[in-house]
Protein backbone atom coordinates (compact mmCIF):
# COMPACT_ATOMS: atom_id res chain seq x y z
CA UNK A 1 0.00 0.00 0.00
CA UNK A 2 1.56 3.34 -0.86
CA UNK A 3 2.21 5.94 1.86
CA UNK A 4 0.02 9.12 1.99
CA UNK A 5 0.97 12.34 0.59
CA UNK A 6 -0.15 14.56 3.84
CA UNK A 7 -0.95 18.07 3.94
CA UNK A 8 -1.73 20.53 7.03
CA UNK A 9 -4.66 22.55 6.58
CA UNK A 10 -5.85 25.30 9.29
CA UNK A 11 -8.27 27.32 6.46
CA UNK A 12 -5.59 29.94 5.68
CA UNK A 13 -4.91 30.87 1.94
CA UNK A 14 -1.69 29.42 1.81
CA UNK A 15 -2.86 26.22 2.81
CA UNK A 16 -5.47 26.07 0.67
CA UNK A 17 -2.97 26.84 -1.91
CA UNK A 18 -0.71 23.69 -0.70
CA UNK A 19 -3.98 21.67 -0.40
CA UNK A 20 -4.37 22.21 -4.63
CA UNK A 21 -0.76 21.71 -5.00
CA UNK A 22 -1.25 18.34 -2.82
CA UNK A 23 -4.22 17.05 -4.76
CA UNK A 24 -2.27 17.45 -8.13
CA UNK A 25 0.83 15.94 -6.67
CA UNK A 26 -0.91 13.00 -5.07
CA UNK A 27 -2.88 12.10 -8.96
CA UNK A 28 1.04 12.36 -10.22
CA UNK A 29 2.43 9.50 -8.20
CA UNK A 30 -1.04 7.23 -7.27
CA UNK A 31 -0.69 8.26 -3.85
CA UNK A 32 -3.77 8.66 -1.15
CA UNK A 33 -3.95 11.98 0.16
CA UNK A 34 -4.69 12.81 3.62
CA UNK A 35 -5.41 16.17 5.70
CA UNK A 36 -4.92 16.91 8.81
CA UNK A 37 -5.90 20.03 10.77
CA UNK A 38 -4.10 20.47 14.37
CA UNK A 39 -4.66 23.17 16.73
CA UNK A 40 -4.74 23.29 20.42
CA UNK A 41 -8.64 24.89 20.79
CA UNK A 42 -8.91 23.44 24.21
CA UNK A 43 -6.77 26.48 25.69
CA UNK A 44 -9.58 29.01 23.83
CA UNK A 45 -12.52 26.93 25.20
CA UNK A 46 -13.76 28.21 28.93
CA UNK A 47 -13.49 32.00 27.14
CA UNK A 48 -15.91 31.00 24.55
CA UNK A 49 -18.14 28.81 26.70
CA UNK A 50 -19.33 32.66 28.02
CA UNK A 51 -20.41 33.49 24.36
CA UNK A 52 -23.10 30.76 23.80
CA UNK A 53 -23.20 31.87 19.86
CA UNK A 54 -19.80 30.82 19.52
CA UNK A 55 -18.86 27.88 18.09
CA UNK A 56 -16.33 25.60 20.26
CA UNK A 57 -12.69 24.61 18.65
CA UNK A 58 -13.57 21.24 18.07
CA UNK A 59 -16.62 22.47 15.65
CA UNK A 60 -14.57 25.25 13.83
CA UNK A 61 -11.85 22.70 12.67
CA UNK A 62 -14.29 20.10 11.98
CA UNK A 63 -15.83 22.65 9.57
CA UNK A 64 -12.39 23.94 8.59
CA UNK A 65 -11.43 20.27 7.66
CA UNK A 66 -14.33 19.03 5.87
CA UNK A 67 -14.64 22.39 3.69
CA UNK A 68 -10.81 21.55 2.87
CA UNK A 69 -11.12 17.92 1.97
CA UNK A 70 -14.71 19.07 -0.16
CA UNK A 71 -12.35 21.19 -2.15
CA UNK A 72 -9.67 18.52 -2.90
CA UNK A 73 -12.41 16.38 -4.02
CA UNK A 74 -13.61 19.12 -6.48
CA UNK A 75 -9.77 19.46 -7.59
CA UNK A 76 -9.58 15.79 -8.62
CA UNK A 77 -11.72 13.34 -7.64
CA UNK A 78 -10.09 10.29 -8.82
CA UNK A 79 -8.00 11.06 -5.86
CA UNK A 80 -8.45 8.88 -2.57
CA UNK A 81 -8.97 12.07 0.14
CA UNK A 82 -9.33 11.68 3.89
CA UNK A 83 -9.10 13.97 6.73
CA UNK A 84 -8.79 13.86 10.42
CA UNK A 85 -8.23 16.75 13.21
CA UNK A 86 -5.79 15.78 15.89
CA UNK A 87 -5.50 17.99 18.81
CA UNK A 88 -2.03 18.95 20.02
CA UNK A 89 0.41 21.78 18.21
CA UNK A 90 0.66 21.63 14.10
CA UNK A 91 3.83 20.93 14.54
CA UNK A 92 3.61 18.18 16.70
CA UNK A 93 0.81 16.61 14.86
CA UNK A 94 2.60 17.08 11.39
CA UNK A 95 6.16 16.09 12.71
CA UNK A 96 4.43 12.57 13.79
CA UNK A 97 2.43 11.93 10.81
CA UNK A 98 6.15 12.21 8.86
CA UNK A 99 6.77 8.60 10.48
CA UNK A 100 4.00 7.30 8.24
CA UNK A 101 4.15 9.63 4.98
CA UNK A 102 5.57 9.79 1.55
CA UNK A 103 5.58 13.31 2.01
CA UNK A 104 4.24 16.41 4.37
CA UNK A 105 3.16 19.21 2.19
CA UNK A 106 2.66 22.96 4.24
CA UNK A 107 1.51 26.14 2.99
CA UNK A 108 3.99 29.02 3.48
CA UNK A 109 1.94 31.25 5.70
CA UNK A 110 -0.57 30.58 8.29
CA UNK A 111 -3.56 32.61 9.75
CA UNK A 112 -1.18 34.51 12.57
CA UNK A 113 1.76 35.46 9.99
CA UNK A 114 0.67 37.86 7.58
CA UNK A 115 4.22 38.37 5.79
CA UNK A 116 3.94 36.24 2.43
CA UNK A 117 7.38 37.03 0.85
CA UNK A 118 8.92 34.55 4.45
CA UNK A 119 8.00 31.31 5.75
CA UNK A 120 5.87 30.58 8.61
CA UNK A 121 7.33 29.06 12.06
CA UNK A 122 5.21 25.89 11.40
CA UNK A 123 6.43 25.25 8.30
CA UNK A 124 10.21 26.28 8.89
CA UNK A 125 9.64 24.03 11.99
CA UNK A 126 8.36 20.77 10.07
CA UNK A 127 10.63 21.04 7.49
CA UNK A 128 13.90 21.16 9.98
CA UNK A 129 12.75 18.10 11.96
CA UNK A 130 10.77 16.00 10.18
CA UNK A 131 11.88 12.34 8.56
CA UNK A 132 9.98 12.67 5.36
CA UNK A 133 10.65 14.81 2.61
CA UNK A 134 8.78 18.22 3.02
CA UNK A 135 7.57 20.34 0.28
CA UNK A 136 6.88 24.00 1.30
CA UNK A 137 3.97 25.49 -1.24
CA UNK A 138 5.23 28.67 -2.20
CA UNK A 139 5.81 30.80 -5.38
CA UNK A 140 3.44 33.45 -8.00
CA UNK A 141 0.12 31.78 -8.25
CA UNK A 142 0.86 31.36 -12.25
CA UNK A 143 3.88 29.58 -11.22
CA UNK A 144 3.19 27.31 -8.63
CA UNK A 145 2.26 24.25 -10.19
CA UNK A 146 4.97 24.61 -12.59
CA UNK A 147 3.26 22.69 -15.57
CA UNK A 148 6.71 22.10 -18.13
CA UNK A 149 8.93 23.39 -15.70
CA UNK A 150 12.11 21.52 -14.82
CA UNK A 151 12.65 20.20 -11.12
CA UNK A 152 16.14 21.78 -10.10
CA UNK A 153 18.01 20.08 -7.67
CA UNK A 154 20.60 21.47 -5.77
CA UNK A 155 23.45 19.57 -5.13
CA UNK A 156 26.17 20.44 -2.03
CA UNK A 157 27.97 17.56 -0.34
CA UNK A 158 29.29 13.65 -1.70
CA UNK A 159 27.10 11.30 0.38
CA UNK A 160 24.66 13.71 1.73
CA UNK A 161 22.32 14.78 -0.98
CA UNK A 162 21.95 11.03 -2.73
CA UNK A 163 18.53 11.24 -1.07
CA UNK A 164 17.28 14.64 -2.53
CA UNK A 165 18.92 13.95 -6.28
CA UNK A 166 16.59 10.48 -5.95
CA UNK A 167 13.89 12.57 -5.06
CA UNK A 168 14.43 14.82 -7.61
CA UNK A 169 14.64 12.23 -10.33
CA UNK A 170 11.05 10.40 -9.16
CA UNK A 171 9.41 14.20 -9.22
CA UNK A 172 10.66 15.00 -12.84
CA UNK A 173 9.83 11.44 -14.29
CA UNK A 174 6.38 12.08 -13.10
CA UNK A 175 5.96 15.38 -14.86
CA UNK A 176 7.61 14.13 -17.51
CA UNK A 177 10.37 16.88 -17.23
CA UNK A 178 13.82 17.98 -17.49
CA UNK A 179 16.01 17.29 -14.38
CA UNK A 180 18.48 20.45 -13.88
CA UNK A 181 21.32 19.36 -11.27
CA UNK A 182 22.69 22.76 -10.06
CA UNK A 183 26.67 22.75 -7.57
CA UNK A 184 27.54 26.27 -6.72
CA UNK A 185 31.49 26.47 -6.51
CA UNK A 186 33.32 29.64 -5.24
CA UNK A 187 36.88 30.71 -5.80
CA UNK A 188 38.70 31.88 -2.54
CA UNK A 189 37.81 35.76 -2.18
CA UNK A 190 41.83 36.91 -2.64
CA UNK A 191 41.60 35.24 -5.93
CA UNK A 192 42.14 37.22 -9.37
CA UNK A 193 41.34 35.95 -12.59
CA UNK A 194 43.78 38.34 -14.64
CA UNK A 195 46.84 35.89 -13.61
CA UNK A 196 47.46 32.92 -15.22
CA UNK A 197 47.98 30.81 -12.55
CA UNK A 198 44.81 31.78 -10.55
CA UNK A 199 43.16 31.28 -13.33
CA UNK A 200 44.53 28.13 -13.64
CA UNK A 201 43.41 27.33 -10.03
CA UNK A 202 39.79 28.98 -11.08
CA UNK A 203 39.53 26.03 -13.58
CA UNK A 204 40.47 23.78 -11.10
CA UNK A 205 37.48 25.29 -8.53
CA UNK A 206 34.65 24.24 -10.97
CA UNK A 207 36.40 21.29 -12.67
CA UNK A 208 36.02 19.78 -9.07
CA UNK A 209 32.71 20.97 -8.19
CA UNK A 210 31.97 18.97 -11.74
CA UNK A 211 33.08 16.22 -10.26
CA UNK A 212 31.35 16.15 -7.12
CA UNK A 213 28.49 16.71 -8.92
CA UNK A 214 28.60 13.76 -11.25
CA UNK A 215 30.05 11.46 -8.36
CA UNK A 216 26.45 12.67 -6.36
CA UNK A 217 24.28 11.88 -9.90
CA UNK A 218 26.38 8.61 -10.00
CA UNK A 219 24.82 7.28 -6.75
CA UNK A 220 21.19 7.55 -8.02
CA UNK A 221 20.65 4.54 -10.68
CA UNK A 222 18.95 5.57 -14.13
CA UNK A 223 17.03 3.54 -16.57
CA UNK A 224 15.37 4.33 -19.36
CA UNK A 225 12.33 6.00 -17.99
CA UNK A 226 14.46 8.32 -15.92
CA UNK A 227 14.41 12.16 -17.37
CA UNK A 228 16.74 14.14 -19.21
CA UNK A 229 19.40 15.76 -16.26
CA UNK A 230 20.80 19.03 -17.24
CA UNK A 231 24.05 19.19 -15.30
CA UNK A 232 25.75 22.81 -14.33
CA UNK A 233 28.05 24.44 -12.16
CA UNK A 234 27.62 27.87 -11.32
CA UNK A 235 30.09 30.88 -9.80
CA UNK A 236 28.34 32.06 -6.16
CA UNK A 237 27.13 31.55 -2.91
CA UNK A 238 24.72 28.29 -3.14
CA UNK A 239 21.78 29.73 -2.11
CA UNK A 240 22.00 32.90 -4.33
CA UNK A 241 22.62 30.31 -7.40
CA UNK A 242 19.30 27.78 -6.06
CA UNK A 243 17.11 30.87 -5.57
CA UNK A 244 18.24 32.37 -9.40
CA UNK A 245 17.49 28.91 -10.27
CA UNK A 246 14.18 28.63 -8.98
CA UNK A 247 12.24 31.12 -10.74
CA UNK A 248 12.36 28.99 -13.75
CA UNK A 249 11.80 25.68 -11.94
CA UNK A 250 8.50 23.84 -10.98
CA UNK A 251 9.88 22.25 -7.95
CA UNK A 252 13.17 23.53 -6.39
CA UNK A 253 14.49 19.97 -4.49
CA UNK A 254 17.21 20.59 -1.48
CA UNK A 255 18.69 17.86 0.94
CA UNK A 256 19.25 18.11 4.72
CA UNK A 257 21.06 16.04 7.11
CA UNK A 258 19.45 15.10 10.74
CA UNK A 259 21.87 14.57 13.21
CA UNK A 260 20.74 11.54 15.78
CA UNK A 261 17.93 13.03 18.42
CA UNK A 262 15.27 15.75 17.64
CA UNK A 263 16.63 18.95 19.16
CA UNK A 264 16.12 22.12 17.79
CA UNK A 265 16.35 23.48 14.05
CA UNK A 266 18.65 21.49 11.67
CA UNK A 267 18.55 23.27 8.36
CA UNK A 268 22.08 25.06 6.99
CA UNK A 269 21.98 28.59 5.77
CA UNK A 270 21.17 27.21 2.32
CA UNK A 271 17.67 25.54 3.32
CA UNK A 272 16.53 28.47 4.75
CA UNK A 273 17.42 30.69 2.08
CA UNK A 274 15.26 29.08 -0.35
CA UNK A 275 12.80 28.08 2.13
CA UNK A 276 12.29 31.48 2.33
CA UNK A 277 12.53 33.36 -0.61
CA UNK A 278 12.43 31.10 -3.90
CA UNK A 279 10.15 31.39 -6.54
CA UNK A 280 8.47 28.07 -6.88
CA UNK A 281 7.54 25.36 -4.12
CA UNK A 282 10.35 23.55 -2.17
CA UNK A 283 10.95 20.33 -1.25
CA UNK A 284 13.08 19.73 1.30
CA UNK A 285 14.59 15.83 1.80
CA UNK A 286 16.16 14.98 4.75
CA UNK A 287 19.17 12.32 5.21
CA UNK A 288 19.82 10.53 8.85
CA UNK A 289 23.38 10.67 9.86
Amino acid sequence: MNLPLVVGVDGSDSSLRAVDWAVAEAALHTLPLRLIYAARWERYEEGLASYPGCPSGAVVAEHILASCVERARRVSPAVRISGEVLSGGPVSALLQEGHGAFALVTGSRGWSELAETLLGSVSLAVAARAVCPVIVVRGPEQDRHGAGRPVVVGVGHLGQDAAAVRFAYREARARGVELHAVRAWRRPAHARTDQPLLEAAHLLYEEQAATVLDEVLGQVPCDDGQPVCRREVVEGPAHRVLLAASAAAGLLVVGALRPPGDFGLQLGRVSHAVLHHADCPVAVVPRRV
